[in-house]
């Protein structure tokens, strides 16, 4: 049986555990320069890097049924931001690439443990305010990627290359103090079932095939902003600063929109709010893409805001639809969203290699708009 009551210290407490581990996934984009250098990589094998720490959530559906049938959601939260500090924290120690490598798929296999079964936990605690519970949750992730770089740029700093794995303390004690606060309750409440994902789906279908149609539309204004961004305003300024500064701006504005999105579909409606921030980020993206000066840089803040503000209500609606195997469900949904999310980030390169930078914004709105019919056919 669910509490009904928000656990206000449980759910901020996973939420901050988000922010500790997704802290530790985000060094590899800041280091790079320091591996490369090193090991004498190409370019192409930097990229590589993060495709290989993404393949394992292709497991993510089997990952989220073995967390449901054997009861252990508690004990992957608990220790999965170790397991992933730990490959995170030696990638400055890799002695040659296929270490590194290695390394890399390690740290993927970990961070599919924490994201499956971390939003069944944070739904169990927020009782009937599931938007409010995923928006804090997805905050503690938005947050890591803002202040993580610059963490671990300052920690290479302090500590130097070759002490860069006392960063790890961090992950250690997070996992100690989940052990203490979540252990006695999720021991009693947790029930073995013997589940799978055919009937897992069969739950979820009537919600799950909308909601992957919005997300490859959305997937798109995602791959367009948040990995050209930083080239087309360096591109246009000349200046890589300006560039960083866009993305940050981009990304800050996510933050509020994450915190802010499902706690208002608790109050307004999860499709309601959907609706409004669906129609209003491909609007924006257009703006941004033919204009300059302020109103070019409000039209971002409107982006980052509406565009990331959809992951905490879409989680909330596949875990209040998931009664049976809740895990299992939204490893099904993230791995439908690692794939469409990874093809759009590939076609969006490819668009801006046959028509030009610019118009990937251009296309990526107007696909954009297609995620509305697919809303119009949720039923939540």
């Amino acid at each position: 049986m669910k509490t009904q009551k928000f656990q206000t210290g449980r759910v901020t407490l996973v939420a901050f555990s988000h922010f500790i581990h997704d802290m530790y996934t985000s060094f590899l984009a800041p280091l790079l320069p320091l591996i490369i250098e090193k090991l004498s990589l190409t370019l192409s094998q930097a990229g590589l890097l993060s495709t290989v720490m993404q393949i394992p959530a292709l497991l993510n559906p089997f990952i989220g049924l073995f967390a449901d049938n054997k009861g252990l959601a508690r004990w992957m939260v608990i220790l999965a931001p170790t397991l992933t500090a730990i490959p995170m924290s030696f990638i400055l120690n890799a002695s040659s690439y296929y270490t590194l490598l290695i390394l890399a798929f390690f740290a993927g296999i970990s961070v599919a443990l924490y994201h499956v079964p971390s939003p069944v936990l944070v739904a169990k605690y927020s009782g009937g305010k599931k938007g409010l519970g995923m928006s804090f949750f997805m905050t503690g992730g938005e947050a890591a990627r803002t202040f993580g770089p610059m963490f671990a740029v300052a920690a290479v700093s302090f500590l130097g290359q070759d002490h860069f794995y006392f960063v790890i303390g961090f992950a250690g004690l997070t996992s100690v103090l989940l052990y203490f606060t979540l252990e006695k309750e999720e021991e009693k409440s947790s029930i073995k079932r013997t589940g799978s994902l055919k009937a897992s789906f069969l739950e979820i279908k009537h919600v799950l095939i909308p909601l992957s149609g919005i997300l490859a539309a959305r997937s798109f204004m995602h791959a367009s902003m948040g990995v050209f961004l930083t080239i087309s305003v360096e591109r246009q300024t000349g200046s890589l600063w300006l560039g960083g500064a866009a993305l940050a701006l981009y990304e800050a504005f996510g933050v509020a929109g994450v915190l802010s999105a499902g706690t208002l579909s608790d109050w307004l409606g999860r499709q309601r709010v959907l609706f409004w921030v669906l129609m209003v980020a491909p609007v924006a993206i257009l703006i941004f893409a033919f204009t300059t000066g302020i109103l070019k840089i409000i039209m971002l803040a409107i982006t980052g805001f509406t565009v990331l503000s959809t992951t905490p209500v879409m989680l909330a609606i596949i875990q209040e639809n998931a009664k049976d195997n809740p895990s299992a469900a939204n490893g099904l949904f993230m791995m439908i969203s690692f794939a469409v999310r990874s093809i759009a980030v590939v076609i969006a390169g490819v668009i801006g290699d046959l028509a030009g930078l610019e118009n990937i914004f251009v296309v990526s709105a107007v696909i954009g708009f297609t995620a509305i019919p697919f809303l119009l056919k949720l039923k939540a």
